[in-house]
């Protein structure tokens, strides 16, 4: 039989079936009494999960990244899919396919890695060319590149994310950067490469998404700028030319300054029109995808609204779709 995905559930299902447990927590109800909070994963997405009246301190034998085997019933909850657990057992992962349970890019990462070559292989800059040249001949680079999210859990958050993130941006920018010719395309193109590198290393994407003990300490930022300068060496080997020391300090002044203030982690504010160009594109790409994942997700089909989504500080209107626009229209015509 056939599993269904998380995508497929509804309110009221009866669930009889494996996930991949992505969080694990033991909590207490209103009573003070232990019961078990989980979130379960397939490639299609995850839903909460709660088992109650377990035994305190019981570990039920299995940790976050283990597959189970649960059953149990979907429910609203304040807006959202939750499933009430009846039955829960540790899986060993016999006879299932582990492509069932990791979230993939909509689009095929060997084509991604075509895309991008093809744009940088249009940069004219001799040492930004060679820059790239390095970074697309590390082999295993690259292989992580076309595996890792891009964030943890809202932020193109699957298999390739990463990948997918940083083509969408540089194709985004091909086709408004004719409008600001102060914007350096070369420039700009090897730092929307470089900006999120680091996350390669600073997230842990086997079965579940985490953060690496490097990236826990050090992040992606000052990782990518220790990347670009290991790769600017072996970009002077390829040319046998010194690297431009201001056109480092300005890739390098990307990486630092992408987040765009203080107060969101960026060390340095855009001081430069590439910097500042790839601060306002690289948000909004995360923030209309968080956008768009929220309102796809969403339970509540017939819904205008989502819930409060804490990680956007708002709800989003959903409206009525295609039909009520053009019913809209027509009565504003009228």
């Amino acid at each position: 039989m056939s599993r269904r995905f998380v995508n497929e559930l509804n309110n009221g299902d009866n669930v009889d079936d494996v996930f991949l447990v992505v969080q694990k927590q033991t909590r207490a109800n209103r009573q003070g009494n232990p019961y078990l909070f989980l979130e379960l994963r397939d490639r299609t997405g995850s839903i909460d999960a709660r088992l109650w009246n377990i035994p305190e301190n019981s570990a039920l034998g299995f940790n976050e990244g283990d597959y189970v085997h649960v059953r149990g019933k979907v429910q609203v909850f304040q807006g959202a899919l939750q499933m009430i657990m009846t039955y829960l057992e540790p899986h060993n992962g016999a006879g299932i396919e582990a492509g069932d349970f990791i979230p993939q890019s909509h689009v095929n990462p060997v084509l991604l890695l075509k895309q991008l070559r093809e744009i940088l292989y249009k940069i004219g800059n001799v040492h930004l060319k060679a820059l790239c040249d390095a970074l697309l001949m590390d082999e295993p680079l690259i292989s992580k590149l076309m595996s890792a999210p891009a964030g943890v859990k809202n932020h193109h958050a699957y298999h390739g994310g990463l990948l997918e993130h940083i083509v969408t941006l540089m194709q985004v920018s091909e086709r408004i950067l004719p409008f600001y010719p102060i914007v350096d395309s070369d420039i700009l193109m090897v730092g929307i490469l470089l900006h999120d590198l680091g996350k390669v290393d600073e997230l842990a994407y086997d079965r579940t998404y985490s953060y690496s003990d490097e990236g826990q300490l050090i992040g992606h930022l000052v990782m990518g700028v220790e990347m670009l300068t290991a790769k600017i060496k072996e970009a002077e080997k390829l040319t046998d030319e010194p690297f431009p020391v201001e056109l480092g300090l300005r890739l390098k002044h990307m990486i630092v300054s992408h987040h765009g203030t203080l107060e969101f982690g960026s060390p340095k504010v855009p001081m430069t029109p590439e910097a500042l160009f790839l601060h306002h594109i690289d948000n909004l790409d995360a923030k209309l995808h968080a956008i768009t994942k929220e309102i796809e997700d969403h339970p509540h089909r017939d819904s205008t609204w989502t819930p409060y989504q804490n990680s956007l500080n708002r709800r989003l209107f959903k409206g009525g779709g295609a039909e009520a626009l053009g019913q809209s229209l027509t009565t504003g015509d009228e």
